[in-house]
This record gives C-alpha cells, sequence and structure tokens, in this order.
C-alpha cells in the first residue's frame, strides 16, 4: 500500500492529464476550470486504495477513479446552481464566473466523459463496475429530489435526512471503495463490505459538512460559512434543532426560518447558531459523526486484507474524523 498523499498525488495526476477539447471553448473550459480548483480526491483515493489492497497496484483503477472525480464534480456543478452557492473551494462557483446555462451544460458534459472513463475499465470486470456506477448514480439523483422536497417541509426527521444523505453523498464514496476493489479483483463479499465501509464513512463526512457549515473556518473550509442556515437547508443541526426547540429558542427559529431578507443574511445565522448552542446541537452532531465513523471502521473486520490495507482505511477514517476547522 501506498501512503494517502502518494494516492492523492496519482489522482491528481490522472486529474491533470485529462484532455479537454479546444473547441466550443465555452463548453470545456468550465469543466477544466471545475477540475482545477483541486478538492481532496477522496472518492478518487478510495478506488485507488480499494484497488491497491487486493491487486497490489492501484493503477489498472486510475481511469475508473478519474471517471467517479468526474462525475463527483459535475454533481458539484449542479449543486452549486441549485443552491444558489457563490463559493466552490474558496473560488467563484461555474454559473457565478459564467452564468447558469454554462453550468448546466458543462454539467452534462463532465457526466458524459464520467461514463467515458468509466469504460475504459479492465472489459474482465466492466459489466460489474458499470452496473455499481450506474446505480450509484440513479440514487445520487434520488437522493438529490429528496433534499429539494424536503426544502418545503419543517417535518422531516432524522432518520428520513440520514436516507437523503445516504443517496446523495455516501453512496458515491461507496461505490469509489467497491468499484477500486472489484477492478482489483476482490470477491463480492470484500466489495460489498468495503462498499459498507465507504458509505458509513459518507454519512460521518455529511455530517461532519452539517457541522463545519455553521462551526467551520470559511478559510479552511473552502466556501462561505452558514450558508445552509441562510437557504433553510435542511442539516442534520436544523432537524434536530427544529425537534427539540420549545418556548423562546422554538419562537426565535420560527421567526429566522420565515425571514429570508438578504440583508438579514448576517444577523440570521448568528440567531440560528445561538439556539444551537442552547440546544448541544454541535455536541449532537459530534457523537452521530464519531457513531457513523466507527461503524465504518467495523465493516473492514469483515475483509480479508494485509494488515497494512487494514490500517490504511483506518487511517483515512481518522484523517476524515480530524476535519473540524
Amino acid at each position: 500500500m501506498l501512503k494517502f498523499e502518494e494516492y492523492v498525488e496519482m489522482a491528481n495526476r490522472a486529474v491533470a492529464a485529462i484532455e479537454y477539447p479546444a473547441q466550443p471553448s465555452g463548453l470545456y473550459e468550465p469543466v477544466a476550470y471545475a477540475m482545477s480548483l483541486g478538492g481532496k480526491r477522496l472518492r478518487p483515493v478510495l478506488a485507488l486504495m480499494a484497488c491497491d489492497a487486493f491487486a497490489g497496484s492501484p493503477d489498472r483503477a486510475i481511469d475508473a477513479a478519474v471517471g467517479i472525480e468526474l462525475y463527483h464534480n459535475f454533481t458539484l456543478l449542479h449543486d452549486d446552481v441549485m443552491d444558489r452557492a457563490d463559493m466552490r473551494r474558496g473560488h467563484p462557483t461555474v454559473h457565478v464566473k459564467w452564468n447558469e446555462n454554462t453550468a448546466i451544460l458543462s454539467g452534462d458534459a463532465m457526466l458524459t466523459m464520467a461514463g467515458q472513463y468509466m469504460a475504459r475499465t479492465p472489459a474482465d470486470v466492466l459489466p460489474r463496475v458499470l452496473d455499481v456506477f450506474n446505480r450509484t448514480a440513479m440514487e445520487v439523483y434520488e437522493g438529490q429530489q429528496y433534499d429539494v422536497d424536503f426544502e418545503s417541509r419543517n417535518d422531516v426527521s432524522e432518520d428520513e435526512y440520514i436516507g437523503m444523505i445516504r443517496l446523495k453523498t455516501s453512496v458515491l464514496l461507496g461505490c469509489a471503495c467497491k468499484v477500486g476493489a472489484l477492478i482489483g479483483g476482490a470477491d463480492m463479499p470484500a466489495a460489498d463490505a468495503l462498499y459498507n465501509y465507504g458509505c458509513d464513512l459518507g454519512l460521518a463526512f455529511q455530517l461532519q459538512d452539517d457541522w463545519l457549515d455553521v462551526y467551520g473556518d470559511p478559510e479552511t473550509f473552502g466556501k462561505e460559512i452558514g450558508g445552509d442556515i441562510a437557504n433553510n437547508k435542511k442539516t442534520y443541526m436544523l432537524i434536530n434543532a427544529i425537534a427539540s426547540a420549545s418556548g423562546d429558542d422554538a419562537k426565535e427559529l420560527d421567526r429566522w426560518l420565515a425571514d429570508n431578507e438578504p440583508s438579514h443574511r448576517a444577523g440570521k445565522i448568528a440567531g440560528v447558531r445561538g439556539v444551537y448552542d442552547r440546544l448541544g446541537i454541535s455536541e449532537k452532531a459530534e457523537k452521530a459523526i464519531a457513531r457513523y465513523t466507527w461503524q465504518s471502521l467495523e465493516w473492514l473486520d469483515s475483509v480479508k486484507m494485509d494488515e497494512d490495507a487494514v490500517v490504511a482505511f483506518r487511517d483515512f477514517a481518522t484523517m476524515l474524523l480530524s476535519r473540524k476547522k
């Protein structure tokens, strides 16, 4: 097994090597821009690690890793349009730098490019890999629709929310693990166990993202703090606050949820965060993050891998959990 930084470097080199047609520039320049903004490359790294754990080399999974990263960034382009997000990884989003039509069309191009890269998977495992990838893609869309549906509801339960983020976020991490394992030659029980590891880790990752949107440092978080609050996004934080607030806290929360005046944004973020503080929502979220991270680690016990591979996946989870500010 390589070091985490070596997998990241390998993924970055492969992403940097993507060849974009010169024309029409209005289609491909935004794609190149989005892919150049960096990011943690978590999904391609998981694919490379999983392949390496069974095949002894990550090289067989490099095209699939790029395909998964293209697909992930395609979802971000469309997400940013739907969420009206202005910043991504510390830079203007594509729909801000260009326009919404460009973001939608360039995102479509990224989706097709992702499929092209996935199709380069070694022929002996291609049908199984494409089945996992395509099923995951549909689940991501389902998760996004649930997320949209939740915007008009104030009775979303915690279980419903966990189900939504599992589809919207977690299954793609699970997909990366399973695809890499299959390409590496893992049997189906091992590939499924790594899939579950990735899914539970993805839940922890998204819950931490919810936490960071309230309590993180925008310099290291890569986007403006408080966007979820300003847009009344049904996050783990807000859902639990609505469920547990009473008296003055409930009244204040209702008042802020009804206030969508842009000039009140800073006050709304501070006010809702104050409610969270009084209700102990931060502590509740951190316990959930730790719980799902622990569940993800338990799946590793059922996978027959060399000890250095098990350690690598445990270290990966620890690295994600330590992402606080």
